[in-house]
């Protein structure tokens, strides 16, 4: 076999690889989540009930954990929002107390999920939703839910590892 016949073989062969992985990659995206639980549900007792209501819209819990997160880890998470002029706020208040993580699996996830928590502002979310039910305010609104599949999988990399996912 000449070499320019096993280099196109080769080439052949990786491509159909990458066309694997990409498919496999994008079969994925969309079916994660991830949220958080945040301190005043937690501390309120709301932990429970909060993830009977997901479970029962159909999300199948990946990984879970319950942090005290530090300020670091807080001021990291949020850093997207480090030139709003909440943030401190926010930082302070995901530390006061554990949160609730979580990766949470479904097709079309970050939409569905989105739908089932509601509107930030729990005066606007719709009834029956996890915000409606548990956010004490606009600040203090229970859970958070990512807003892409990328930041989706931004931030459950930033949660687990790969050993904490089942």
């Amino acid at each position: 076999m000449s070499i320019s016949k096993l280099e196109g073989e080769m080439i052949d062969h990786e491509n159909k690889m990458m066309a694997q992985f990409k498919k496999e990659r994008q079969e994925k995206i969309g079916n994660i989540t991830f949220t958080m639980i945040k301190p005043e549900a937690v501390a309120a007792g709301n932990t429970g009930a909060i993830l009977n209501k997901i479970e029962g819209a159909g999300f199948r819990i990946v990984a879970l954990k319950k942090v005290h997160l530090s300020k670091e880890k807080a001021s990291e998470f949020y850093a997207v929002h480090s030139e709003r002029p909440f943030y401190g706020e926010l930082v302070d208040y995901m530390c006061e107390s554990p949160i609730i993580a979580a990766i949470l699996e479904k097709d079309n996830a970050v939409l569905d999920f989105r739908t089932l928590i509601g509107a930030t502002n729990p005066s606007d979310a719709a009834q029956g939703t996890i915000r409606a039910e548990f956010a004490e305010s606009l600040a203090k609104n229970a859970v958070h839910g990512s807003d892409s599949d990328e930041n989706a999988n931004i931030e459950a990399d930033f949660h687990f590892s790969a050993e904490e996912r089942f």
